[in-house]
């Protein structure tokens, strides 16, 4: 599949939105459905882009196939990176383009622009227990499980946690 990642542009913010919104939705992974209040943040991409770098992947035709928010050191959007670590969040992929490797390509981009930057010294995520899937392309790519860091941001929302050492 002939797939390419950039920054995402205001253009593309509404359909990126509606991609990760759709892909948390349809997995199964907001509580409450499409009443979650985390559906605001997955829909926030303008606010995103503009407090992390947002990142867009495109078909040929430069339609969205998905996106992740990647976390600079320091940037309100961490949730788990401390000292000296990027971060990843928000990694969705349109159902359509899924299993054709553009959930790799976009974390790729985040392990480029991490290795990139001076002073990371590794970069880090948080998953849903039941994101599977997800969890064998961070193995695949050199991420281990970081138990110790497992946090619940919510009662009764538990979050596993990878680091990937550069």
């Amino acid at each position: 599949m002939d797939v390419s990642i950039r920054p995402a542009l205001p253009s593309q913010f509404a359909d990126l939105a509606e991609i990760t919104a759709q892909a948390y939705l349809g997995d199964g992974l907001l509580d409450f459905g499409a009443e979650d209040p985390y559906l605001e943040q997955l829909r926030a991409v303008e606010r995103r882009a503009a407090e992390a770098e947002v990142l867009v992947a495109l078909d040929a035709d430069d339609r969205p196939l998905g996106g992740v928010t990647y976390v600079a050191p320091g940037s309100p959007w961490a949730d788990i990176a401390g000292g000296g670590e990027a971060e990843f969040r928000m990694l969705a992929v349109s159902p359509e383009a899924r299993g054709r490797g553009v959930g790799e390509a976009l974390v790729r981009a985040c392990i480029e622009r991490a290795r990139a930057a001076e002073g990371v010294s590794g970069i880090v995520l948080s998953t849903a227990p039941a994101m599977l899937g997800a969890h064998r392309i961070y193995r695949r790519l050199g991420f281990v499980r970081t138990p110790e860091r497992d946090w619940c941001p919510l009662p009764g929302l538990a979050l596993l946690t990878f680091r990937l050492e550069l």
